[in-house]
């Protein structure tokens, strides 16, 4: 018993090391193109990501959670020590990439490590979900990057006034968060709900279904909330155009963080999703809220380098651009949640600035992309996993080796 306790307090101990991490890496990365436009200052960029991304891990995170504790090696239930073994591989991995002003994917790390521990505890390859995470992963730059390239060129044509332009994006956005899913609106049989599925069921309004279990009075929410999305950008830009870009991209960038803390928080408890169900017996709520609270801290502590680092080295990006930036990264990952599927913000934030960046370069004015910062970048993604994997691996079989630690 006494081994026992030691072990799952040397996890949690990894695992909180691990949500600190990702608060102070991943999730900054969605306020960097606010900051980059100077519409929100580091300081109180990382003093909001705390607060909104551990908001967000609570009521969103629940399953990529399950995906990373339990589908991606077979044939075993990840053990307290397999579980240290792969946090502290993949913490200490992004903190050094942090420390140097490189971006590790904390999907990467994670995943990478969780697999290597997994193998080392006996398991074996869940290859068909490999193939659907790794499709996605792929998928990511090329769908971010053309997203916020054509929103970009957009919003700079003079052909699209900015008065129409952006509120039309503010009442995309306003439909997709009508349909985000949360912990807090469950479906019947106790999954995570949306907003639009929980009113369209009380108020008992147009039942119909137009595909799957999506209903007609769904639809009908949506639209609401994203005309209201659209009349209060709209009234927000008549009077001071600049000042209201301004308020719209910082309120949108930190719904991306909101997102991001809800996608991120699994990376750092996944891991401990079966010790939590079969050895301590609690709810994975109390694990999500461990993870949210890690990641306040993070983003409070560390996160300034990292949103400095984005938002200055990789891209030059006025509002407009940031925006086009946000928006892509805002609907990848809501359908990353839906799907369970983890994902790396830095992986998804670059690849917007990307994108948007490129819009400059193609119209002839200065700024663009850093093409050597973001050659470095992809070197240290692809060396995250395998090299967390391998690590993983071998730590895992170590920590075996010590005497009560099993």
């Amino acid at each position: 018993m006494a081994s026992l306790v030691l072990v799952v307090a040397v996890a949690l101990t990894a695992s909180m090391f691990m949500s600190w991490t990702v608060g102070a890496n991943s999730n900054s990365a969605p306020v960097a193109p606010a900051v980059g436009a100077n519409a929100l200052s580091v300081l109180r960029a990382a003093l909001l990501v705390g607060v909104v991304a551990g908001l967000g891990a609570i009521v969103q995170g629940g399953s990529i959670s399950e995906t990373i504790g339990k589908d991606l090696v077979t044939g075993v239930t990840i053990t307290p020590v397999a579980a240290a073994a792969a946090l502290l591989t993949a913490a200490t991995l992004i903190t050094i990439g942090n420390t140097r002003g490189y971006p590790i994917p904390s999907a990467f790390a994670v995943t990478g490590a969780m697999v290597g521990a997994g193998i080392s505890l006996g398991g074996g390859f869940a290859t068909d979900e490999y193939v659907r995470i790794l499709a996605f992963w792929f998928t990511i730059p090329i769908a971010n990057a053309i997203i916020a390239y054509s929103v970009a060129r957009t919003l700079r044509s003079e052909s699209v006034p900015e008065s129409v332009g952006i509120p039309l994006l503010a009442g995309l956005v306003g439909y997709a968060v009508a349909n985000i899913q949360l912990t807090v609106t469950p479906k019947p049989n106790g999954a995570p709900g949306s907003i639009a599925r929980a009113l369209s069921t009380d108020w008992h309004l147009l039942p119909d279904h137009v595909f799957g279990s999506y209903t007609l009075g769904m639809v009908v929410i949506s639209v609401g909330f994203g005309l209201l999305a659209l009349l209060a950008t709209r009234w927000a830009l008549t009077g001071n155009e600049e000042k209201g870009i301004n308020r719209f991209l910082v309120v949108l960038g930190l719904m991306v963080v909101f997102t991001s803390g809800g996608t991120q928080v699994g990376l750092a408890t996944g891991p401990l999703e079966s010790i939590f169900e079969t050895d301590l017996h609690l709810s994975p709520v109390y694990l999500l809220a461990l993870g949210g609270l890690g990641i306040l801290v993070g983003a409070w502590t560390r996160a300034p380098r990292l949103i400095q680092a984005v938002s200055q080295e990789y891209a030059s990006l006025g509002p407009r651009r940031s925006i086009a930036a946000l928006i892509p990264a805002f609907l990848i990952a809501q359908l990353a949640i839906v799907l369970g599927i983890p994902i790396s913000f830095n992986k998804v934030m670059i690849s917007s600035i990307v994108g948007a960046g490129l819009a400059v370069r193609s119209s002839g004015s200065g700024g663009g992309v850093s093409a050597s910062k973001a050659g470095y970048t992809l070197g240290a993604w692809v060396f995250s996993m395998v090299g967390a994997g391998l690590i993983s691996f071998g730590l895992y079989r170590v920590l075996t080796m010590i005497p009560g630690f099993t």
